[in-house]
């Protein structure tokens, strides 16, 4: 068809004037809708894809036309090479009946000034690109059906090969959006006087995509309905094969976890998968949504292999063969996710939904791990805990020794807390490749012996001069005890401040413990009126002495009970039996740190509100 479009208006002009303007303007479109679908049946012809060299041979009667094994590679070839010809024959169809629909729309009568296209769609009818639009995209999808249902071959290729379909699906729809705009641009420079007429009154001057989105129509969508079928198909054997490697590596009834190689194949495939779907953004997502059921198998395939018998949480002895076995589905989980977030930060242009979706997936890997080495972690607080109630069995009533030092560096207890923390790393902890994580885990352990550390040491009763000295020294000695379990020290936050505040308080004066800048802030008042126990008389009875409970029950009390408020109405209890003993004796006067800590309880209430 001529595009020039002063001569193309002439002949429109023409046929104006014979009043054949609307059946001429139907002839065309209808012969290019006919050509298109002559073009659909020869790409899809099996019989000329199969016998590329000789001319096409019909089949006997009930014969079905397949390729012969060796030639299903020559088939696809010449398929994909005729995909390509009919989306060029598509592309220069499509920008020739937009063409004239343009020239329709601008072209008046120079007597009448009727518009030509409004000559065309004065019937109701819809606009010319509109119904050549939809004839082409209901073409494309019953030809499709027609053929892949009578054609394994054909409908294997475009299930097998659907991202290829799809690209060229994305490629046609692109190059008609350039293509309106270059139609566009030759309009604008066009100098013919008569296709200017009233051009500023022209709607459909300012779109210059291909064919509008309506409300109930969308043009993209009516041209990828014909190959949908085939991405269903396509999803289901992608999952599959995500699917195949993991249940092999996981044999029923194995005992370890895939090794490096095995899961380095299991990447590879993922990162394949998604490499392909990357033509599209919609397939990337759906890709996307296998890969995260195939991180989701991997995990509940490793679960099945965790031993949660009581050895995988034992702490006395080396590791036992259950605990090394967790260790190693740890170790594969962590790998796991360190190889997916990597193939996920290599992929150009992600779309953020399909990242999101693999991201959600690896955070129930990384829960697992979790749950994979609680049973370890709990038992390591409990033992560590253990130790740390074992320093109310030593004695640090005794005064200062002649040399004002005391005679060892720090008390038993401490010392088997550092010798067990250092055997908990170097046995157990060392074996995990993942350091972050295991970090992470240990440093939430060393901030809770901190905090029974210094709850502990806060109700030592009776603490001499000399005692003060051993326990400052463990003070000091703690923070090398908890070491292995940090990056840095530094980085227990309050656990650590707390520490470091409370050690210099055990030689001040009551009155300057009261008057600490610490109080309340990096040490809770409960704490320090705890503390300040130690140095009232027998008959002030700490809260748990009143109550006649050990020491762990009473730990075990504060950590059900970790509300402030809680605590210091405990305290107020044994603070109140107090004045009532000495009331009952009628004695004349209250210990002298008595109203320093009733002073600090009221503080201590009132900041509560």
């Amino acid at each position: 068809m001529n595009l020039n479009p002063t001569q193309v208006g002439t002949a429109l002009q023409v046929f104006h004037n014979l009043g054949t303007l609307k059946n001429t303007i139907t002839s065309v479109v209808d012969g290019y809708c006919a050509s298109i679908e002559e073009s659909i049946n020869t790409a899809l012809d099996i019989k000329v894809l199969t016998q590329p060299s000789q001319s096409a041979v019909r089949g006997g009667p009930g014969r079905s036309t397949m390729p012969t094994p060796g030639n299903t590679a020559a088939f696809r070839a010449s398929l994909w090479t005729n995909m390509e010809k009919l989306v060029d024959h598509i592309c220069t169809v499509c920008g020739q009946v937009q063409h004239l629909q343009k020239i329709l729309a601008k072209k008046r009568d120079p007597v009448s000034h009727i518009c030509f296209i409004d000559e065309i769609v004065k019937d109701g009818q819809s606009e010319i690109l509109y119904t050549f639009w939809n004839s082409i995209t209901q073409a494309l999808y019953s030809q499709f059906q027609v053929a892949t249902n009578s054609s394994m071959f054909l409908k294997q290729a475009f299930e097998g090969e659907y991202p290829k379909l799809l690209r060229l699906y994305n490629d046609l729809w692109k190059r008609l959006q350039q293509y309106s705009q270059n139609i566009q641009g030759k309009f604008n420079a066009s100098g013919t006087t008569d296709l200017y007429v009233d051009l500023q009154h022209m709607e459909d001057d300012t779109q210059d995509i291909f064919i509008p989105k309506k409300p109930d129509y969308d043009p993209e969508k009516a041209l990828k309905d014909s190959i949908q079928p085939y991405e269903a198909a396509y999803l289901s054997k992608s999952l599959s094969r995500l699917f195949d490697p993991i249940n092999l590596v996981f044999p029923p009834g194995g005992r370890n976890p895939p090794s490096s190689d095995e899961l380095e194949g299991i990447i590879k495939t993922i990162a394949s998968e998604l490499n392909v779907a990357a033509v599209d953004a919609n397939l990337t997502l759906a890709v996307s949504k296998n890969v995260a059921k195939t991180i989701q198998l991997y995990g509940v395939k490793s679960e099945q292999l965790l031993s949660t018998q009581g050895d995988a949480s034992q702490v006395i002895g080396p590791l036992t063969e259950g605990q090394r076995r967790n260790v190693a589905v740890v170790n594969s989980l962590f790998r796991l996710h360190q190889s997916v977030t990597k193939v996920v930060s290599s992929q150009c242009s992600f779309p953020p939904a399909a990242e999101q979706t693999i991201i959600s997936a690896l955070k129930t890997i990384h829960v697992l791990m979790g749950n994979a080495v609680q049973p370890l972690l709990t038992s390591v607080g409990d033992a560590i805990e253990a130790i740390i109630i074992t320093m109310h069995q030593e004695d640090f009533s005794g005064s200062l020794p002649s040399s004002g030092r005391p005679d060892v560096p720090c008390s038993l207890y401490m010392k088997e807390l550092q010798g067990f923390i250092a055997r908990v790393m170097s046995d157990y902890f060392k074996h995990f490749e993942c350091l972050d994580f295991v970090f992470d885990n240990t440093e939430a352990i060393a901030q809770r012996a901190i905090e029974l550390f210094i709850r502990n040491a806060s109700l030592i009763r009776p603490l001499g001069e000399g005692g003060k000295m051993r326990l400052a020294a463990d003070f000091a000695q703690m923070e090398m005890a908890v070491g292995p379990f940090c990056r840095r020290v530094s980085d227990l936050g309050k656990s650590y401040r707390m520490l470091r505040s409370f050690r210099p308080l055990l030689f001040q004066t009551s009155e300057h413990v009261a008057s600490s800048p610490a109080l309340g802030d990096t040490i809770p008042f409960s704490i320090i009126i705890q503390f300040l126990f130690t140095r009232a008389p027998a008959e002030l009875k700490s809260p748990f002495q009143r109550a006649e409970w050990s020491h762990a029950r009473f730990s075990q009390w504060l950590d059900d009970h970790p509300s402030e408020k809680d605590r210091l109405l405990l305290i107020r209890g044994a603070l109140e039996a107090y004045v009532q003993s000495v009331r009952s004796r009628e004695g004349k006067e209250f210990a002298p740190v008595y109203p320093i800590m009733v002073q600090l309880l009221q503080k201590a209430m009132s900041a509560l509100q």
